[in-house]
C-alpha cells in the first residue's frame, strides 16, 4: 500500500484568523449614539434584501462579543479581522467621536488581546454613514476627506493596541455594486457616479493611510483588502483577450493601478470616455493615493470567465454579483460573462482553488516584496443541524482544504503570504441575500442566536493550532 501523504505545513509565524464586518454581525443599530448607515437605509427599503431582512439585530455581537471571543480562542484562532462601524464612531461622518462607540471597540480589542488573539481592524466595510450619502456619498470628493478624519480618530484611539490595519474592504463593491448596478447600498444606478466613487475611494485609501500613520506607532502596518478578479478568456481569440483586458482594468487596475503604481491603467480612460471625462482626478491625487503599503489583503471566492459579446449574449449577466438590469461594468457593454464550469457553492460561485494561486502569484509579480494576506476566502452552503444539534459541513472542509493547499503552493512558488482569514467566523447578515446564505464556520440559530461550531470550525481550528493541513483524504472523511 502507498505511504500516507505527509501533512502540508505552513510557516511558523503564519496567522490563522477569521473575518467579520460590523453591519453583518453587531446589531445594536440604535444604541450608544449610532446613527443609520447606508446599509440600514437600504435594508429597510422594501424589496432591496431577501425577505426584507435587515441587520438591526444581526447576530447581536455587540452584546455577545465576550462569548464570541472566547469561542475564537477555544477554536485556536491566532487573529481576528473585524470592521469598525463608522456611524457608531462618528454619527454624522464628521466631527468629534462618540466615546461610547469607541469604547465598544476598545473593549473588544482588550478581550481579544487577553485571549492571545491578534486584532486586525478594517476601517471601512461598506457602511457609509447615511449623513455622508445624503451629502453625495462616495462620488463626492469630500467623502474621502471625511474618511481621513475618521481614520485619524480611530488610529489615535486604538493604534496603541492594534498593529494590523486595513483601510478599505473591497472598494470595487462599494463603487460598482453600490453606485453602478445598485445591488448594494446605497442602491444607485449611475455609471458615471460609480467611476467617480472609485476614484474617491482610492483617494480615501491614500489619505486614510497617511492619517493612520500620523496617529499610530511606526510598528503598525497599513494595508487594503481588494477583491481582485481572476479574469480568464472563454477562448484564446484576440476578441476574447481584449474582453479580459477591459474587465481586468475595471475589476483590478482601477484600484491597484493608483494604489500600487501611482497611475490608472492604460486604456481605462479611453474605454470609459463615453461615460466620464475623469476631470475629478486632480493634480496631486495620484501621489496622495500611492502611499507605500506594508501589506496587501486579497479576497478571493471564484474566477471570472469572459468573452467578446455576441448576439446570443443577451439575458441575465452571470458575473456572480447579483441580478440587476444595470451593469457594474461601465463601458464594457461589449463583454459577455460566462458561468465557469465545476461544482458550485450556494452562491452559485464555481469552486476553483487554482484561481487563488493565480491571484497570489499575480500580486507577487505586481508588487514584489509586498507581504500578502488572504483577508477573505470561504464558501456558503445550506448548513443544517442534525437531530443531535451538530452541524456537519464536509463540503466546506473540502473547500478550505483545496484553497489552503493553493496558498501553500503559492508560498512554495515564492509568494510571501503571511496569513489567512476565513470568511466568515459565523453565519451572519449576508447583505442583499439576507440570512439565507451561510458562510460561517460557526452555525447561528437566528431564532435564539445560539452559536454552534460546525465540523469545519473544529477542522480549521486544528489546522490553526498545528500549522499544517491533514491529507485530503482526512478532510473528505470529516
Amino acid at each position: 500500500m502507498p505511504e500516507p501523504a505527509s501533512p502540508v505545513t505552513f510557516p511558523p509565524a503564519f496567522l490563522w484568523g477569521a473575518a467579520t464586518s460590523a453591519y453583518q454581525i453587531e446589531g445594536a443599530v440604535r444604541e450608544d449614539g449610532r446613527t443609520p448607515s447606508i446599509w440600514d437605509t437600504f435594508s429597510h427599503t422594501p424589496g432591496k434584501t431577501a425577505a426584507d431582512e435587515t441587520g438591526d439585530i444581526a447576530v447581536d455581537h455587540y452584546h455577545r462579543f465576550r462569548d464570541d471571543v472566547a469561542l475564537m480562542a477555544e477554536l485556536g484562532l491566532s487573529a481576528y479581522r473585524f470592521s469598525i462601524s463608522w456611524s457608531r464612531v462618528q454619527p454624522t461622518g464628521r466631527g468629534p467621536a462618540v466615546q461610547r462607540g469607541l469604547d465598544f471597540y476598545r473593549k473588544l480589542v482588550d478581550e481579544l488581546l487577553s485571549h492571545g488573539i491578534k486584532p486586525a481592524i478594517t476601517l471601512y466595510h461598506w457602511d457609509l454613514p447615511q449623513h455622508l450619502e445624503d451629502a453625495g456619498g462616495w462620488p463626492e470628493r469630500d467623502t474621502a476627506l471625511r474618511f481621513a478624519e475618521y481614520a485619524q480618530i480611530v488610529g489615535e484611539a486604538l493604534g496603541d493596541r492594534v498593529e494590523q490595519w486595513i483601510t478599505l474592504n473591497e472598494p470595487w463593491c462599494s463603487a460598482f455594486l453600490g453606485y453602478g448596478s445598485g445591488v448594494h447600498a446605497p442602491g444607485r444606478t449611475d455609471a458615471a457616479a460609480s467611476l467617480r466613487a472609485a476614484h474617491h475611494l482610492n483617494l480615501a485609501h491614500g489619505l486614510g493611510t497617511t492619517a493612520l500613520r500620523s496617529a499610530m506607532p511606526a510598528r503598525n502596518t497599513v494595508a487594503v483588502s481588494l477583491n481582485s478578479s481572476v479574469v480568464r478568456p472563454l477562448s484564446p481569440s484576440p476578441e476574447d483577450l481584449a474582453a479580459v483586458r477591459r474587465i481586468d482594468n475595471l475589476a483590478n487596475g482601477v484600484f491597484h493601478g493608483p494604489m500600487l503604481h501611482g497611475a490608472y491603467p492604460e486604456g481605462l480612460f479611453a474605454e470609459t470616455s463615453s461615460i466620464t471625462d475623469w476631470s475629478y482626478v486632480l493634480d496631486g491625487d495620484l501621489a496622495a493615493i500611492n502611499q507605500p503599503l506594508d501589506a496587501l489583503g486579497l479576497n478571493y471566492y471564484t474566477p471570472t470567465l469572459v468573452s467578446a459579446a455576441s448576439e446570443s449574449s443577451d439575458g441575465p449577466r452571470p458575473d456572480g454579483h447579483g441580478a440587476s438590469s444595470y451593469s457594474p461594468w461601465p463601458g464594457a457593454d461589449g463583454v459577455a460573462f460566462h458561468q465557469t464550469p465545476g461544482d458550485r457553492t450556494e452562491m452559485g460561485w464555481t469552486i476553483d482553488p487554482t484561481g487563488l494561486h493565480d491571484l497570489i502569484m499575480r500580486y507577487t509579480r505586481e508588487a514584489p516584496g509586498l507581504p500578502l494576506y488572504i483577508t477573505e476566502n470561504g464558501a456558503a452552503y445550506d448548513d443544517k443541524p442534525d437531530p443531535e444539534g451538530r452541524v456537519h459541513d464536509p463540503e466546506r472542509i473540502a473547500y478550505l482544504h483545496g484553497h489552503l493547499s493553493a496558498v501553500r503552493r503559492a508560498i512554495a512558488d515564492g509568494a510571501d503570504v503571511r496569513g489567512y482569514y476565513l470568511w466568515s467566523l459565523m453565519d451572519n447578515f449576508e447583505w442583499a441575500y439576507g440570512y439565507g446564505k451561510r458562510f460561517g464556520a460557526v452555525y447561528v440559530d437566528y431564532a435564539t442566536l445560539t452559536r454552534t461550531p460546525k465540523s469545519s470550525a473544529h477542522w480549521y481550528g486544528e489546522v490553526a493550532r498545528t500549522g499544517s493541513l491533514p491529507p485530503v483524504t482526512s478532510a473528505a472523511a470529516e
